[in-house]
């Protein structure tokens, strides 16, 4: 329900906002968990897997609060493809997700202690990239500034339209499914 107060275990400025757009007012307390990289879970288990960790500790501190920890990331070929660690990776990244289809998977994990409340899922959305020359891929490096987005990119800011098309939620690879948050959010007790 709009209008209710989400603490966000997060200090993402793209998921704080999205919520916020949704009329929802937003507490941000960002959970400082160290995000797991399992090999033997798939990307959609693992991504919930970290959103449980990040929601469950900053629910410890504020029980009362609906708290929703999320975690996004980028896979081709069911191989991850997280932040880049400089502009070469970017670059690589980048390289690799040209010309292809690739899935975006956010873990979404929302509980109120106090009242025992919990809901949780994966989204999978589906994003093609338009081919791109390496000339394309150094601008957009140099606007976009990549280093802190999972697989190099920035949905949310496309000036060049690297992005051909998305199925799914597109609010999902800007890093929240809104449209499931909502339906899931609506399932919370009144306080």
């Amino acid at each position: 329900m709009a209008g209710r107060t989400i603490v966000l275990a997060s200090a993402s400025p793209r998921r704080r906002d999205l919520l916020r757009q949704h009329g929802y007012t937003v507490e941000i307390v960002p959970s400082h968990v160290e995000e797991t990289a399992a090999p033997y879970f798939t990307v959609g288990e693992t991504t919930l897997l970290n959103a449980r960790k990040k929601a469950l500790a900053v629910s410890r501190k504020r029980p009362k609060a609906i708290v929703l920890g999320a975690d996004t990331l980028v896979a081709l070929d069911n191989r991850i493809l997280g932040k880049p660690k400089d502009e070469e990776e970017a670059f690589e990244m980048l390289t690799l997700l040209s010309g292809r289809a690739h899935e975006v998977f956010s873990g979404v994990w929302m509980t109120r202690l106090a009242t025992g409340e919990t809901r949780h899922f994966v989204e999978m959305t589906r994003v093609h990239f338009r081919a791109l020359e390496p000339e394309e891929i150094h601008a957009y490096i140099s606007r976009v500034q990549p280093l802190d987005k999972a697989g190099a990119y920035a949905a949310q800011d496309d000036p060049t339209k690297v992005i051909a098309r998305v199925e799914g939620s597109h609010t999902n690879v800007i890093g929240l499914p809104m449209e499931a948050v909502s339906g899931a959010l609506d399932e919370f007790s009144l306080p």
